[in-house]
């Protein structure tokens, strides 16, 4: 008797909550439906409002686009700038229909500046990075193909790919290096084939004793004798400085870029055979001792 008296109270119970909640359902709906009669003139205006403002976004996304491929920006630069232009443009659009209807966009404008902040200190490092590499491909301090030297960590190569957040360089012995390009763009680098040419300089210790004049025809003579040495740029051979156990003879002459390295190396190796061959001497360091006899 009693079981059968709990069980008619939770089935009297539920039957109660049901209804509470129909009515509360009911309710909602009405109110909901009350709203939008007294708001189907601005719920209109702001459909309308989003339909041209979207069309416009997408006006002026083809407007840009064709832009950018006219200055032949990086594709993945221009495709990063159109992403973030088309969301803009789209929150812009919704939050003003939202103001249209009569909607308080106040606290979400807030809510969303806060949990921006938040976002933005977590991932300072990425958009640090992702900052580089707008900037790094907008501006074009380096391309692919170039030998650059970043003054950070020293790290030089050939640079082989420039993404968003790394760039990455091949050494001379075939290692990759992958730099952040926010250290990139916050620090000094030498770019090293940016020019078409490049001025090469050697320097070669001489003895006091030895004849310039003659030197000077010796090493002008191989400057003139190599076709990669640019003819139409000057050329200069020089007393660089004078040292403990000689002088310095200072060679700088022009040559194309992707001819400096190798220019470089022959030259150094056809001056030590030349002087070799007109015995003039290169001094090296030495410690001369006199010994005293004692009477």
């Amino acid at each position: 008797m009693l079981l059968e008296t709990i069980d008619n109270q939770a089935v009297e119970q539920a039957a109660k909550n049901a209804e509470e909640s129909a009515g509360l359902v009911k309710q909602t709906l009405n109110e909901l439906i009350n709203w939008m009669i007294s708001k189907s003139g601005s719920v209109l205006v702001a459909v309308l409002f989003i339909a041209v403002g979207i069309k416009i976004v997408s006006a002026l996304i083809k407007i840009l686009r064709r832009s950018f491929e006219k200055s032949k920006m990086e594709a993945s630069v221009s495709g990063f700038l159109l992403s973030m232009i088309r969301v803009l443009g789209y929150t812009l659009v919704l939050i003003t229909a939202a103001t249209i209807v009569g909607f308080e966009v106040t606290s979400f404008v807030t809510i969303l500046g806060t949990a921006s902040l938040a976002i933005g200190l977590a991932l300072q490092g990425a958009l640090s990075n992702l900052a580089g590499g707008v900037l790094i491909l907008l501006l074009k301090p380096f391309g692919l193909g170039d030998y650059i030297i970043e003054n950070n960590k020293n790290n030089e190569g050939t640079v082989v790919s420039i993404d968003i957040f790394y760039t990455r360089l091949r050494t001379h012995d075939n290692r990759i290096v992958v730099i952040p390009n926010g250290i990139l763009a916050d620090n000094s680098l030498v770019n090293l084939t940016n020019e078409v040419k490049r001025k090469i300089e050697v320097k070669v210790s001489i003895a006091y004793n030895s004849d310039i004049q003659k030197i000077k025809e010796i090493v002008y003579g191989l400057l003139d004798a190599d076709d990669r040495i640019l003819a139409e740029e000057p050329k200069d051979v020089f007393i660089d400085s004078f040292d403990d156990s000689g002088m310095t003879l200072g060679i700088r002459a022009w040559v194309k870029t992707e001819d400096f390295w190798s220019t470089t190396w022959d030259l150094r190796e056809k001056i030590k055979a030349s002087f070799d061959a007109n015995q003039i001497e290169i001094p090296y360091n030495r410690l001369e001792v006199d010994l005293r006899k004692e009477e």
